[in-house]
């Protein structure tokens, strides 16, 4: 239980309503600026929901399924209508983006809501993988000494954000990623420039689109260059698995046609774990 209440970033800034008086007190210059204001916290408010509706829908699950076995016989554990239905129109909108640039060779699976509570055995026997190693995943990594300048991700070669695509069974290493982005800009700036962290999950929510474990590199909200670990290329068969866009949602793809379609950055940034 407690690690699934520990998802949920935690805002140490408590949030400050203003009382009639001190409104009206605020110059009018600033009414655009507080309006912007207003409506980011609203959508950081909002994603926020979504994560806790997630966890506590996922703590009903596990509460359930301890109960004893003539009452938890009679709870249907089965997704929500509305869940299934979210899952569907992610598929289909996923499955329709792939094929649109080429990529033919893909699959996607849903798995129980305990996925993650399984050993990597057992998620494999469910996506039916060829190895616990063509199992994947995507993380979202923020340049926390990025230069002023760089804010976003236009320049993929130096992004403020890359989403690294590494095997569960493999160990990241971020300074293969911080040597590799040095030597793609010919030394020009500063090694300490470099410093990849896991971005909070609430920002990776909103680059994305996608919430935690259900993060995938096709159709993000925003075009984050991707770094592929080269052990992932050298895989037999060259067809792996990685998150569907939802979090009971996996989509297995191959490998030659990820690459062929999102272009990845292909970097040794791994070691056996």
């Amino acid at each position: 239980m407690v690690d699934l209440l520990t998802r949920v970033p935690y805002d140490p800034d408590p949030i400050r309503f203003l009382t009639g008086s001190e409104e009206t007190a605020r110059p009018k210059a600033c009414s655009s600026r507080d309006s912007r204001e207003k409506e980011e916290m609203e959508g950081e408010l909002e994603d926020l929901e979504k994560i806790q509706i997630k966890i506590l829908n996922r703590i009903t699950q596990l509460e359930v399924s301890h109960l004893p076995s003539q009452f938890s016989s009679n709870v249907s554990l089965s997704p929500s209508n509305q869940e299934t239905e979210s899952q569907g129109t992610t598929q289909s909108r996923l499955s329709s983006i792939l094929r649109s640039n080429g990529v033919t060779d893909f699959l996607f699976k849903t798995v129980p809501s305990d996925y993650y509570d399984r050993p990597f055995e057992s998620r494999r026997e469910l996506l039916n993988a060829a190895s616990v190693h063509h199992l994947c995943k995507s993380i979202v990594l923020v340049n926390t000494q990025a230069p002023a300048s760089v804010i976003d991700c236009s320049d993929r070669n130096n992004s403020k954000y890359y989403v690294v695509v590494v095997q569960y069974t493999a160990r990241f290493n971020a300074d293969s990623v911080k040597n590799f982005l040095y030597m793609l800009n010919d030394g020009k700036i500063p090694k300490k420039r470099f410093n990849l962290r896991l971005a909070p999950e609430l920002e990776s929510l909103k680059l994305t689109g996608y919430e935690h474990n259900g993060v995938t590199c096709v159709g993000m909200k925003t075009d984050i260059p991707v770094i592929l670990d080269e052990a992932i290329t050298r895989l037999d068969p060259d067809f792996f698995w990685l998150g569907g866009g939802e979090i009971e949602l996996k989509l297995g793809i191959k490998t030659s046609e990820f690459i062929n379609y999102v272009k990845p950055f292909i970097v040794n940034c791994s070691s056996s774990s």
